[in-house]
């Protein structure tokens, strides 16, 4: 059954410009950032680790949680339009595999963007001839920024969900993206989905802002993750069809 629901889901998405949204957006960042690190190289070192915080200081912290954001969003686009909602909530369908199959093609979404933002990084270096070998801690920071995006994911599908309106979740992730960089500056980026991503790609930072709190980061947003998937499924099973 998940198998069918994750055809539907592909099927929705034929012809969508959400994926052009998922390579353009990310452009953003990877230029402001750049720009923004040769216009500091008086106060920066320069090298990969200096250029990678500064791409990672517009990406996480304003564009990636809305981009997921903007991508559940258009997942339950459909759901929400005319009388959608009724034809699923009475389809044959058990309604975890609804939502799963949407986080599934979230998730998949989830490892372009980060792919794409790894390739944006690399092509900026090279473009601006950043000398030194890569970092190797580039590839597990942005394995780690998946694994919080995938909580993220979790909660926007939860919310785009739950409010019919296709801009307030995205506004929502932007707020809390906002809202982040204060709670992860005074200690507290384990009690946010959206600073899990920040200290998961390590933005803005050279060293590790995990430290020896990588199983902590893990468990939180597999804490998260859970939480948002089980609120999914039990406020399904209780809606109703709608008038």
């Amino acid at each position: 059954m998940l198998i069918r629901c994750i055809r539907s889901e592909k099927k929705k998405l034929r012809h969508s410009i959400l994926w052009l949204a998922c390579l353009a957006i990310p452009l953003i960042p990877a230029i402001m950032g750049t720009f923004n690190y040769l216009g500091n190289l008086q106060i920066l070192t320069p090298g990969w680790y200096n250029l990678w915080t500064q791409e990672t200081l517009f990406y996480a912290d304003f564009f990636y949680a809305p981009l997921i954001g903007l991508c559940c969003a258009y997942l339950w686009r459909l759901e929400h339009r005319e009388h959608n909602w009724n034809m699923l909530m009475t389809a044959p369908v058990p309604v975890w595999a609804v939502f799963m199959s949407k986080l599934l093609i979230a998730f998949r979404f989830l490892l372009v963007i980060q792919l794409w933002i790894g390739i944006l990084f690399l092509i900026s270096g090279m473009m601006i001839k950043v000398e030194g070998p890569i970092p190797a801690e580039i590839g597990l920071w942005l394995l780690r920024g998946t694994l919080a995006g995938a909580a993220i994911a979790a909660l926007q599908l939860f919310l785009s969900m739950i409010i019919r309106s296709f801009t307030i979740p995205v506004i929502i992730a932007l707020l809390g993206s906002i809202a982040s960089v204060g709670i992860t500056a005074k200690g507290f980026g384990l009690f946010s989905p959206y600073a899990l991503m920040m200290l998961g790609m390590n933005a803005n930072k050279a060293e590790d802002m995990l430290g020896g709190q990588f199983v902590s980061f893990l468990a939180a947003a597999a804490g998260f993750l859970l939480l948002f998937c089980l609120l999914s499924v039990v406020w399904l099973k209780k809606r109703d069809i709608r008038g």
